[in-house]
């Protein structure tokens, strides 16, 4: 009979609860759902140790007070474990198995003492009332399990198998004809309720297993939203979350802390020449050093491409300049990436708080802003912030913002500085420099100026203006005189500088030959072919081109043997020392004889005495240029100057510095 009974239950369990797979996360919610409902377990515990105590009562026997003190003794501890659980073990990751055994033992031994309860009670009086306390305690009792139970199918089925077939088969025994199928009934309901169990656990475990992924996928997506998929670290976001964070929680408003923003040097080049995936498995090992540098000492976010930031609270300025050092440290060695030795350097910028800043995004600006002055200064090497960095950043905004504003109101000046021949005496080429009036600022030099317009992408349309008003100014001139207008090195490689030449001399109808192109050496330092083409279809057209500063540059003759021009400036440096410097007068005499065997003009600047002028005329310098003959003057002041050289036209050369205009 006991094999019969347990090949009977292996046969129930292996059909109502199949072996499932689940999740250790699964398995542990369905522990915590067996222990999720104390009041149920006491309302069950009350009203079963209730009739158990009213049959024993019933009956009069003594096993059957035995029997109800057991099952309210039963009732009332998996009572106290359930709100023990709550209080103590519901918020628990994984609660331990011993748990999941003791109420599946307790579930067991209480329904089987109700079984036996009403076994006893069907057998022992012939009390009718009795028998329908004992039938309905247990009928109620395996519903109410096949729900509750649901999450452990194999401690439900136990429990309706071990409530109700005891209560059928004293139903059975009792001799009646409705009894028996009463009896028979209440057989039949353990499947039933074993079907309804299975049901019910299949939605549930359904219920926990999406909870589950749900709850992988928004881990995931947190993830990818907090976390660089690269390298692992912190990406942007996360970066400035736990800035306005860590700023949100400062109780004390003079606790240092330190931002040091890393750029590496020319991490292009390595993108270039081996290969975006050299280069990301490069970020990834910068990430890991960065993280074993810092040891503790702060947190490394990836702000984009090669950037990273290191936020590194209850930092002094001390101690930021320590952990700088320690990752120019780092970065001294080699990395060994995909089988390349690479030697990393790279650019940081740091700002401190409270000093340069209370709150996280001025002080990731005034980290950017340090990181600008280190590269600026040479790169490899690391940088503070200071203040007068802000000045110069705020005025820099003013400036590209009114270059803006002069573009369209006419602020914009061109003023021209002649260039003699050096024999004549006569205007030979008006030099078009721009001049600027800041409403505010006043008078901005050039040299201020045009980088700014480069760096903001201004310098195109301020080149293409400039070409069309020199142009147009020429056109009032003597036939004979050209204009030069320089071109920046960051207009030169595009194609909007053969458009705006062209549109200048249709519009103003001036020829080509009378403009010149002025040129630095830097613009052909690294020529992809492109300048080469660009200045070719000029000087096709018939423009001619100026090599200006000739002799400041890294390739000087390679530039005279690639590329053909008209005129060779000799830079100022030189001419201002020919009287000093025996170097600079052996440079001059040279560049005089190359330009006399190449059959090219030259143009000496910055001629500033009588003394010099006279030098490069002896030498053979065909063209004379600066302040001791003429300083960059307006347009009216320069067709004076050109109506007075008119009115002598057979003045020498030696007239030249009493015709100069102070």
């Amino acid at each position: 009979m006991p094999n019969l009974l347990r090949l009977l239950y292996a046969k129930m369990r292996a059909h109502y609860a199949p072996s499932t797979r689940q999740s250790a996360e699964v398995r542990d919610s369905l522990v915590k759902a067996l222990y999720a409902s104390p009041a149920s377990l006491m309302s069950g515990a009350v009203s079963g140790g209730a009739i158990s105590l009213v049959l024993a009562w019933g009956t009069a026997v003594p096993a059957m007070w035995v029997i109800a003190g057991l099952a309210v003794f039963v009732g009332v501890s998996r009572s106290i474990s359930s709100v023990y659980f709550q209080r103590q073990l519901a918020d628990s990751d994984s609660p331990a198995p011993i748990w999941g055994q003791a109420y599946e033992l307790g579930a067991w031994l209480y329904a089987g003492l109700l079984g036996l309860q009403a076994f006893a009670s069907l057998l022992l009086t012939r009390d009718a009332t009795l028998h329908v306390l004992a039938v309905g305690m247990v009928a109620s009792y395996a519903g109410g399990i096949s729900g509750r139970n649901a999450g452990r199918v194999h401690v439900a089925v136990g429990q309706t198998c071990l409530s109700l077939l005891p209560t059928s088969l004293g139903l059975m025994l009792y001799g009646d004809v409705g009894y028996f199928i009463l009896g028979l009934l209440c057989f039949l309901m353990i499947f039933a309720m074993g079907e309804i169990t299975k049901t019910t656990h299949r939605i549930v475990l359904q219920a926990l297993e999406g909870k589950q992924e749900k709850s992988q996928l928004a881990i995931k997506f947190e993830r990818l939203a907090r976390y660089d998929s690269l390298t692992g670290v912190e990406n942007r976001m996360a970066m400035q979350m736990r800035l306005r964070e860590m700023f949100f929680s400062r109780v004390n408003d003079t606790a240092p802390m330190a931002i040091l923003w890393l750029d590496l040097d020319r991490f292009k080049e390595i993108n270039d020449t081996l290969g975006h995936i050299v280069g990301d498995q490069l970020l990834c090992q910068l990430a890991e050093r960065l993280n074993e540098t810092l040891d503790g000492r702060g947190h490394v976010a990836r702000f984009g491409g090669d950037e990273f930031i290191l936020i590194c609270p209850d930092t002094g300025r001390a101690q930021a300049e320590g952990i700088a050092q320690d990752v120019m440290h780092m970065l001294s060695g080699d990395f060994s990436v995909m089988g390349y030795h690479l030697a990393v350097t790279a650019s940081v910028g740091i700002a401190m708080a409270p000093d340069d800043g209370i709150d996280g995004d001025i002080l990731l600006q005034h980290a950017d802003l340090a990181l600008y002055l280190a590269k600026r200064e040479g790169r490899n090497r690391f940088a503070f912030f200071d203040w007068s960095m802000k000045e110069r950043q705020e005025r820099v905004y003013e400036l590209e913002t009114g270059l803006r504003a002069a573009l369209t109101d006419g602020s914009l000046r061109l003023h021209y500085q002649p260039i003699f021949d050096a024999i004549s005496g006569r205007i030979s080429i008006c030099e078009a420099l721009m001049r600027w009036n800041h409403p505010f600022l006043g008078p901005v030099s050039p040299s201020e100026f045009i980088p700014i317009a480069e760096s903001s992408g201004l310098i195109e349309p301020m080149t293409e203006w400039a070409l069309k008003q020199a142009c147009a100014d020429a056109m009032q001139w003597p036939d004979d005189i050209r204009v030069a207008v320089n071109i920046s090195p960051a207009l030169i490689k595009t194609d909007g500088l053969s458009r705006a030449v062209m549109s200048a001399l249709l519009t103003s109808g001036l020829k080509a030959r009378r403009l010149e192109l002025e040129v630095t050496e830097s613009i052909l330092l690294e020529d992809d072919g492109r300048s080469h083409m660009i200045l070719g279809e000029l000087r096709r057209i018939g423009l001619r081109l100026a090599l200006d500063d000739f002799g400041t540059g890294y390739s000087s003759l390679a530039s005279l043997r690639v590329h053909d021009f008209d005129t060779i400036k000799v830079d100022q440096s030189f001419v201002r020392g020919i009287h000093e410097n025996p170097r600079d007068r052996a440079i001059a005499q040279s560049v005089a004889f190359l330009a006399r065997q190449l059959g090219v003009e030259t143009v000496a600047e910055g001629i500033e005495t009588q003394e010099q002028l006279d030098y490069v005329r002896d030498i053979g310098l065909t063209n004379v240029q600066g302040f001791a003959l003429s300083r960059p003057i307006p347009m009216d002041e320069l067709l004076k100057l050109m109506d007075g050289f008119r009115a002598g036209l057979d003045s020498p050369a030696a007239n030249i510095p009493a015709r100069k205009i102070a």
